[in-house]
């Protein structure tokens, strides 16, 4: 059987219900690049409305923002006008199936934890049960290898890694 070639990851989307706050902290905190904005109403006749309906429905209405991470991976934010964006109660449900987290590499870790910190949200990753939030070691091998998981303003959760996946996964290889 022949090998599969690895895909390219293109985009992630997330759900939010401040559009304008959400494309200002993944801008301010993240560094990511904002591409275009719109609002579609997949009543439209427009091409992307009809894309929008064939996967969403009728009378839907979603305000949107295109980002681009560091390394040209599409970041998508939508804003559910019609139904309305309501916040999860839970969005850290990693029992359960389905998308948990993005991931994103900072060598700067530090700064970057301050950053999140000071746009007043908090780390979740734990060391004990004492609630103690910290900065975590990766790797068994290579204790410069760090990770944090964090929520962005809407409960999305986003991991950061100091290193590329290949070096934190491969080093933790036995």
């Amino acid at each position: 059987m022949q090998k599969t070639y690895p895909r390219v990851v293109n985009h992630i989307a997330v759900s939010v219900t401040d559009l304008e706050k959400a494309i200002k902290w993944y801008q301010e905190i993240l560094g990511f690049d904002l591409i275009n904005c719109d609002v579609i109403a997949t009543d439209d006749s427009s091409l992307i409305a009809s894309n929008f309906r064939a996967i969403f429905g009728p009378h839907v209405k979603v305000k949107v923002a295109w980002l681009s991470a560091g390394n040209q991976v599409g970041f998508e934010i939508f804003e559910f006008v019609e139904p309305k964006a309501e916040l999860r109660p839970n969005n850290f449900e990693y029992w359960k199936s389905g998308f948990f987290h993005i991931c994103i590499t900072d060598p700067n870790i530090d700064e970057l934890c301050r950053k999140i910190e000071e746009s007043g949200l908090m780390q979740i990753s734990q060391k004990d049960e004492k609630q103690c939030k910290e900065i975590l070691i990766a790797s068994e091998r290579n204790t410069d290898h760090k990770l944090v998981y964090c929520k962005d303003p809407f409960g999305n959760i986003i991991e950061i890694l100091t290193r590329s996946y290949e070096q934190v996964t491969g080093s933790n290889l036995h």
